[in-house]
């Protein structure tokens, strides 16, 4: 199940032939030097979501306005959406001017045009589908979206004519009393006929305080001219939010991580606790799944039917199959196959893949390693550039040593193994199936299936040496203390079997 899900696209034609993004401005309340479009959340930039609540239209052409920061949100664009066209406006004269240099560098489309800023990060595929569809049915030249809000301060009114058509929309500053009054308030989102807009821009004039051309005045001129002007309100007023600074941010943040998680839990899915548990958008999250309190889940990840995830858990771009546990671990580009156990307390790293059953323990870290079904890397080891068979146990503390300051090299571990604890791994090795090594072995060789594998020196003890070469220190008081309590009990029995002997 995904985790926020757009309507199916039309079947037959575009819905529109063209979906225009305004995202050229400055953004400087988010006082960041990265583009405000550029700002993330929910998993996609504030760019990103905009695209993609566009993006079930199918529009022939795409064409996004890039200003401030061109050269990242180009790069930006050239990863989430090539085929989109990146069109400069070098000075940021407006909406209406950005609106003007879109349609110049397309000027062969015609028919319907989506017009949308680049920082509404709520806007849902469903929402702008509706305004879409009312726009077509109403047979309107532009339709704009609007929001029935409790408090409007600040936002531009619409105002309805008698016949329900959308006669202006005017600024608070320029409002009376009675428009004030008002609670629908515009989106800053339309859509209109590419021929009838493009004659209004041509029109609109710089005669304001900030000598700037304002793409409501397109709609001022259209209403003008005797063409039908529609509004279409938004099913929820969130869904028109932009985003200027990071208390908004965090807000938009918040609302959206609610959308997903409320999708989560009518689909099957327990979060036990919402207000801690963070899901991006471009996550999957299977039936009968548990999402216990701290997780994230980010990036591609999907978590299959019945898996418990958390507490206090973080997956990027990971695999959890069918009832997989993860526990208080933080995991990147992991697969973790079904009913395997991770954690608590391991770190997964890129290229991990843990087949059915395997369970990785407290305190490992594992990276570009596969556990083989039913084998455990229990406790407080490291696993790297590693291939383990079926049933094997790998013994605590146990490294493997992959990296030789040039090169890494691969281990190869067989089915059934036994690793000791605290062996010593210097990959490239491979120990054979059902083969043993010794607890504290530093393993260099390969081990042939079925040996035991001791890589280890005699232990040699070196009498009287803490108090030969640590006298006086607490050590040495101790050793004192226990040789003399040993030679008193060496007396003893010597007197009780009647063997003492004076000297």
């Amino acid at each position: 199940m995904i985790a926020q899900e757009s309507p199916a696209a039309p079947s037959t034609s575009p819905a529109v032939a063209a979906v225009v993004v305004l995202a050229a401005g400055q953004g400087t309340r988010m006082r960041s030097t990265t583009p405000k479009v550029l700002h993330t959340l929910g998993g996609r930039s504030l760019l990103g979501h905009v695209l993609a609540a566009a993006e079930p239209l199918r529009a022939g052409t795409t064409v996004v306005v890039v200003g401030a920061g061109r050269d990242q949100v180009e790069a930006h664009l050239a990863e989430i959406a090539p085929g989109a066209l990146a069109v400069v406006q070098e000075e940021q004269r407006g909406s209406g001017h950005a609106a003007a240099v879109a349609l110049d560098a397309v000027p062969d489309i015609e028919g319907p045009v989506l017009l949308v800023n680049g920082d509404a990060p709520l806007l849902r595929a469903t929402t702008v589908s509706a305004l879409v569809e009312a726009h077509r049915a109403a047979g309107s030249a532009l339709t704009v979206l609007t929001a029935e809000v409790d408090d409007p301060t600040g936002l531009g009114r619409i105002v309805r004519g008698a016949d329900g058509g959308v006669r202006a929309i005017v600024e608070e500053r320029d409002a009376t009393p009675e428009q004030r009054a008002l609670r629908e308030i515009n989106a800053g989102v339309y859509v209109g006929d590419a021929a009838s807009i493009r004659s209004a821009l041509g029109r609109i004039s710089t005669d304001n305080d900030q000598g700037e051309q304002y793409f409501t005045d397109v709609l001022g001129l259209l209403v003008a001219d005797g063409a039908p002007v529609g509004g279409h309100v938004a099913e929820d007023p969130d869904d028109v939010l932009g985003c200027n600074d990071r208390r908004e941010l965090a807000f938009r943040r918040r609302t959206l991580n609610d959308r997903v998680l409320d999708d989560l839990m009518r689909s099957g899915v327990t979060v036990v606790d919402p207000q801690t548990t963070w899901v991006d958008v471009t996550c999957s999250v299977g039936a009968d799944a548990v999402l216990e309190p701290g997780t994230q889940l980010q990036g591609t990840t999907a978590v299959g039917g019945g898996a418990v995830v958390g507490p206090d858990t973080t997956l990027v771009d990971c695999v959890v199959e069918d009832g997989a546990s993860v526990v208080r671990s933080h995991c990147l580009g992991a697969q973790i196959g079904p009913d395997a156990t991770v954690g608590p307390f391991s770190y997964l790293r890129p290229g991990t893949r843990l087949a059915r059953g395997a369970k990785v323990g407290a305190f490992v870290e594992t990276k570009n390693a596969e556990v083989g079904e039913g084998s455990k890397v229990p406790h407080l080891s490291y696993v790297g550039d590693a291939t383990i068979g079926r049933g094997a146990n790998i013994g605590a503390a146990t490294v493997f040593v992959n990296y030789d300051g040039v090169a890494k090299h691969r281990t190869t571990i067989g089915d059934q193994v036994r690793v000791g604890s605290d062996t010593m791994l210097v990959a490239p090795v491979t120990v054979g199936d059902g083969a043993y090594t010794a607890a504290g072995s530093v393993i260099t060789s390969d081990v042939p299936p079925g040996a035991m594998a001791v890589a280890r020196s005699p232990q040699r003890n070196v009498g009287g040496w803490v108090r030969r070469r640590r006298s006086g220190t607490p050590a040495a008081e101790a050793a004192e203390a226990a040789e003399r309590r040993a030679a008193a009990a060496a007396e003893d029995r010597s007197e009780a079997t009647g063997t003492h002997t004076d000297t």
